[in-house]
């Protein structure tokens, strides 16, 4: 119950932190400006998902590698 909870945890504080992610280099903030609103939205939209992708793979990869040392510890 404690792990379900800390994992809904988890997922609030991201996605509360999203909201503020919405930056960009100095490159990409010239280069917005001069699209205008739509397109510089899209533009940050896409960021924050390339962002998001090996964040997610390592998160996978960091949580079955936890699923396997408890199975060990428990094995022990």
């Amino acid at each position: 119950m404690n792990q379900i909870k800390l994992l809904l945890l988890s997922i609030a504080i991201f996605f509360c932190g999203l909201q503020a992610a919405f930056s960009q280099c100095s490159i990409c903030t010239k280069t917005a400006s001069q699209l205008g609103e739509g397109p510089a939205h899209s533009l940050n939209t896409g960021i924050l998902y390339l962002m998001f992708m090996p964040l997610a793979i390592m998160a996978y990869i960091g949580f079955k590698w936890w699923k396997k040392e408890k199975q060990i510890m428990k094995g022990e």
